[in-house]
């Protein structure tokens, strides 16, 4: 099944304790992307400067991304520099650069309307509601936010989540929208501004599922080797949403299964810088991690 989504390409430089790298493949909807190319069709609409190098978009194609959708505009790409100490939640920020992603205006090809699925990432909720005014009747729709957002454009956002299916965010993101410190109680408000779904991602400590008066709890994947957390939590949507359209229903048994797909695929992303561990990862290594995770969380 096609899945669509809306969000950012871009260059990061980015230091951790266990290394550091600059100007390396980053972005929302790259994640995204890369992550959900191993169980669907995806297509993807983002813009990036005529700076971006042509091997990052080869290598989308080799996954088999659709890059019809990914626009060349005169100017540089986007931008970010940050660093993480040995707290690995918390990425701090030492330069924003948005060049050519500041008058972002997703158009959706023609050939993309019919998306079965759409997400939409990280991006301004004026934009998420215009890429909702193009696509026709998409079977399920799920959105991510973050912090800016919440404080800059908060009514614009409320109206989004309003129109949506599932809302999919992290753990202070939920608590700073739904203003409730609790989690729990967070996503129970969360859900009363619309969604059907509310899924919290939490890091190092998992992820957190509420549905109607439903709750599902699953632990983040042990690792021993993390070298770098950004894009997790894209590669957890692109991973969740890609292995939700490879089971082809939406039942709660098949969601859930889907949850820990998106999990496997972060834990696999914060195994080196970038895109680099999903560019050498192969669908037996997801399958056996899938299994080993199912293993540890099953009593």
């Amino acid at each position: 099944m096609s899945i669509l989504v809306v969000g950012s390409v871009a260059l990061d430089s980015i230091r951790t304790p266990f290394g550091e790298v600059e100007e390396i493949l980053g972005g929302s909807a790259t994640y995204f992307s890369v992550a959900a190319s191993f169980f669907g069709d995806v297509r993807l609409v983002a813009v990036v400067g005529e700076d971006f190098p042509s091997e990052h978009v080869d290598f989308l194609r080799s996954r088999g991304v659709d890059t019809r959708g990914l626009r060349c505009l005169p100017g540089r790409t986007f931008r970010w520099k940050g660093y993480y100490t040995y707290d690995l939640n918390e990425a701090h920020t030492l330069d924003t650069q948005l060049n050519v992603f500041e008058d972002f205006d997703p158009e959706i090809p023609e050939e993309y309307k019919d998306s079965e699925f759409v997400f939409l990432a990280n991006i301004d909720p004026r934009l998420q509601l215009k890429v909702l005014e193009q696509v026709r009747s998409p079977r399920l729709v799920v959105c991510d936010t973050m912090n800016f957002w919440i404080e800059n454009k908060r009514e614009d956002l409320l109206e989004t989540v309003s129109r949506v299916d599932w809302l999919l965010l992290n753990d202070a993101e939920a608590r700073q929208l739904a203003q409730d410190p609790n989690l729990v109680a967070a996503g129970r408000k969360l859900l009363g501004m619309g969604p059907e779904r509310v899924i919290i991602k939490k890091g190092e400590h998992g992820v957190i599922m509420l549905a109607g008066e439903g709750f599902f709890s699953l632990p983040a994947y042990p690792l021993e080797t993390v070298f770098d957390p950004t894009g997790a939590g894209d590669t957890f949507g692109g991973g969740f949403l890609g292995a939700l359209s490879r089971l082809g229903k939406e039942g709660e048994g098949e969601i859930r299964k889907a949850v820990v797909y998106g999990s496997v695929m972060a834990s696999f992303t914060v195994e080196d810088f970038s895109c680099r561990r999903l560019s050498a990862l192969s669908m037996e290594e997801i399958e056996e991690r899938y299994r080993a995770f199912s293993a540890i969380t099953c009593f």
